[in-house]
This record gives C-alpha cells, sequence and structure tokens, in this order.
C-alpha cells in the first residue's frame, strides 16, 4: 500500500504518473504570503505586498478643523445691508418731516431758520453714515469743511450761509433716496441668509459696491471748492508758522548777536572815557578794540538783513543773490539761472531763501564735493533744481528742514521733489508759481 502525494486537501490529478500542480488559488495565496526581500515580517507573518495594504489609522483620520463659511468682511458687509433699514427710515422720517414742517413754516419768519437748523442735523447724520461705511465697508471719506459764519455778521449772514451750504442738502439728498434701497438691500441680504447664503458673499459685496459708490457721490466734500479751502487753510497756517518762526529767529539773533556786541562796545567806549584824561594810551588802545567791535556788530548785522532780505535780491535780482550765496557755501557750486524777466518780489524771495537753505543743508549734512544751482521758467511755473553729489539719504518727511521748505513752498501753491537714494546722488526740484511783478 503506497502514499499518495500531499493535496492540500484538493483532488489529485488523474492518472498515477501525472505531474502534481498547484491550483490556481493556492498559487495565488502563495504569491501573495510570499515575504519581500528587505521587509521585516509582523508578528502575523509577512507584511502583504501588492495594492492591499492595511487600514491607515492615527493622524490621518481626524477631520479638518471647521472653518467659517463667510469671512469677517462679508459679515461686515452683511452686517452694513442689514442696517440699512432702520438708517434709511430713520434718514428719511427726518428729512420729510423737516422739509415739510420747513415748508408750511416759510411764509413766516420761523421757516427759514428751521430750514437752516434741518441742514446743520443733515450734516449730523452724514457724519454718521460716513463712520458706518468707514467701519463696515473701509470707505474713507474726508469730512467736509464746516460752516464758517461771520462772527460779527448777525442773524441774516448766518441764515444765509446755512441756506445756501451744499454740503447739507446734498447730504438731505442722501437721506431722503435711500429708503427704497434700505428696503430692497434688507430684504434681500436676510432672505439670503436663509436659502442662498453659499452665494451670499458675492452678493453682498455686489450691493455693498452700491453703497459704496452713494457715500462717496454724495457724503464726500464738494470736491475741487472743498480741496481748495482745505489747502488755503493749510497754507495760511504755514505761512503764519513761518513768519512766527522767523520773528523768534531775527529776536534771538539780535539779543544774542548784535545786542551783546553793541553793549560791550558802550561799555569799553565808557572805560576809554575814563581813562583818557589818565592814561592817554591805555584809552587809545580800549578805542581801538571798540572799533574792531564795531565792525564786527556790522558784519552781523548785515548777516541778519541778509537772512531776512537781502539787498543784492532787491537791487539786482536772483541769479546775483543765489551767485553770492552760493559763494557763501563750503561746498564749490555751480549756479545757472535762465529767467526772462524778474518774477513777483514775493516769488523771488521764496526762491532765494528755498535755493539758500538748500545750500546750507549740502554745506553741513551731505558730504558733497560739488552741487549746482538750476533756476528757470517753464510755462507759469518757476522751477528750481538743487543737486549735489553727497552722500544721500535726504527725506522730507523726518521732521527736518526739507519739511519747513514743504510746507513754505505749499502755502503759495508750490511743490518740493526730493530724490536722494542713500549713498548719492542727491536732487531737489523746487517748483512755484510764476507771477509777474505788477501783479505780485
Amino acid at each position: 500500500m503506497t502514499a499518495s502525494p500531499p493535496t492540500s486537501g484538493r483532488a489529485a490529478p488523474d492518472g498515477p504518473h501525472a505531474p502534481y500542480a498547484p491550483a490556481a488559488a493556492e498559487t495565488a495565496d502563495a504569491s501573495e504570503t510570499s515575504v519581500t526581500p528587505g521587509v521585516p515580517d509582523t508578528p502575523h507573518g509577512p507584511r502583504a505586498g501588492g495594492a492591499a495594504e492595511a487600514p491607515r489609522t492615527g493622524e490621518d483620520d481626524r477631520l479638518p478643523p471647521p472653518r467659517a463659511p463667510l469671512g469677517a468682511r462679508t459679515w461686515k458687509e452683511i452686517a452694513h445691508l442689514l442696517l440699512n433699514l432702520p438708517m434709511d427710515i430713520a434718514g428719511f422720517l427726518y428729512v420729510s418731516v423737516w422739509v415739510y414742517c420747513g415748508l408750511l413754516l416759510s411764509v413766516t419768519v420761523v421757516g427759514l431758520p428751521v430750514l437752516a437748523l434741518g441742514l446743520a442735523g443733515c450734516r449730523l447724520f452724514g457724519r454718521a453714515e460716513r463712520a458706518r461705511a468707514r467701519l463696515l465697508l473701509g470707505v474713507r471719506v474726508e469730512e467736509p469743511t464746516p460752516i464758517r459764519h461771520r462772527v460779527h455778521g448777525g442773524f441774516f449772514p448766518w441764515l444765509w450761509t446755512s441756506l445756501k451750504d451744499p454740503v447739507g442738502w446734498r447730504h438731505a439728498l442722501y437721506s431722503f433716496v435711500r429708503l427704497p434701497w434700505g428696503i430692497a438691500t434688507f430684504t434681500v441680504c436676510l432672505a439670503s441668509l436663509f436659502v442662498a447664503w453659499p452665494v451670499l458673499p458675492w452678493l453682498a459685496r455686489g450691493l455693498t459696491h452700491v453703497d459704496r459708490v452713494m457715500v462717496r457721490s454724495l457724503l464726500s466734500p464738494s470736491d475741487e471748492l472743498e480741496r481748495r479751502i482745505a489747502e488755503l487753510e493749510s497754507g495760511r497756517r504755514a505761512v503764519a508758522d513761518t513768519a512766527s518762526a522767523d520773528l523768534r529767529r531775527i529776536e534771538r539773533d539780535l539779543h544774542d548777536g548784535a545786542q551783546a556786541r553793541l553793549v560791550s562796545l558802550a561799555m569799553g567806549l565808557g572805560l576809554a572815557r575814563e581813562k583818557l584824561p589818565e592814561d592817554p594810551q591805555a584809552a587809545a588802545r580800549m578805542v581801538d578794540e571798540a572799533h574792531g567791535e564795531v565792525k564786527l556788530a556790522l558784519a552781523e548785522l548785515r548777516d541778519l538783513a541778509r537772512g531776512i532780505h537781502p539787498a543784492i535780491l532787491t537791487d539786482r535780482g536772483l541769479d546775483p543773490a543765489l551767485s553770492d550765496a552760493a559763494a557763501r557755501c563750503t561746498v564749490p557750486v555751480t549756479v545757472s539761472v535762465d529767467l526772462p524777466a524778474r518774477p513777483a518780489p514775493a516769488i523771488e524771495g521764496i526762491a532765494y531763501f528755498t535755493v539758500s537753505e538748500l545750500l546750507q543743508n549740502v554745506g553741513k549734512h551731505s558730504g558733497a564735493t560739488g552741487a549746482s544751482v538750476d533756476v528757470w521758467r517753464s510755462g507759469d511755473r518757476l522751477l528750481i533744481r538743487v543737486a549735489d553729489d553727497g552722500r544721500g539719504g535726504a527725506r522730507a518727511d523726518r521732521g527736518t528742514g526739507l519739511a519747513g521748505l514743504t510746507e513754505r513752498l505749499g502755502s503759495v501753491d508750490g511743490l518740493l521733489l526730493v530724490d536722494s537714494p542713500d549713498g548719492g546722488p542727491t536732487t531737489v526740484t523746487a517748483e512755484l508759481p510764476w507771477r509777474d511783478p505788477a501783479g505780485g
């Protein structure tokens, strides 16, 4: 009795001499459980190869952190749209009652003051709307210039100035026309929060763009007129500050320089007069010292007068005056002045002191070996360019002398441009309006 070969639980092939071949499933099992070289065995056998891998656990199974579906900017825009309705209702009611009462009472003396006071209230409402737009929409609109009433004009000038206020009337128009828009935006935004929230960010952005346009067009200052008023006020303050600073400088120079030297001169002459009968030689020496003090005092007074307004500028014009200022600079300076005629004295004086101060900066701070000054006229503008080959780094926004020059030029509608990269060179261009002497 002979033993049959192992069949692993499967029937052997027919025939006594047929070769043994494992089944396909068994071959597949064997290939799947084959050990891959270089891969360590696991406690339950070798790691399975192929595409079938064990499920991964741990950090990969964690869910991503929850995030808000709408950003902070979108929520601000939604809040603005929802606040439109109460704000617009309040503005519409205010304007309607104010205009109705003012027109009814206009047949009497009371009606016009009511309209004037109502315009002041419209300005306050516009200020609140600008603050809301600035907080929620990021729209920054400059505040209009306050109404300037005459101090001693009386009631009727105040009334007329208030009634012709264009800013107040535009604010009233804004409050009156906003009610339908406020109802529409409130309804659309509130409904979209429940039924159309996936598209709400784009919808809110589009609706608030209309709000931004309304705020900029109706609640902004009166464009060119308001800007011109602001520029004139700034120029007036700059002129007043400059004049005050010049007066303080002149007083300080007189007190510390020429005045002190003249006091010393008077004392020296008094002592010389007392010594003259007793010691004529000592008195003569003291008179000689007093003569030297007189010369120094005259030089200081001459420099002080040059700082106020040099005589050479009045007598001979800008070209000789700038050449004289360049000769006193510690750096070699070339001057080129190409002007068909002399400008107005005020413009000429500002141009001279601008170049003089720029040359002082070149000599003190630039470390330059040379500089140039060019002055010419282009259309209705007087242009000045001062350049040097120094170390650079000059800035007009650091509270330096260049900032003061910028304010002084701005007081007469001028400009100052500074091009001074680190390492140099530095080029400062000043621009002044050209005014003829007859109109100066």
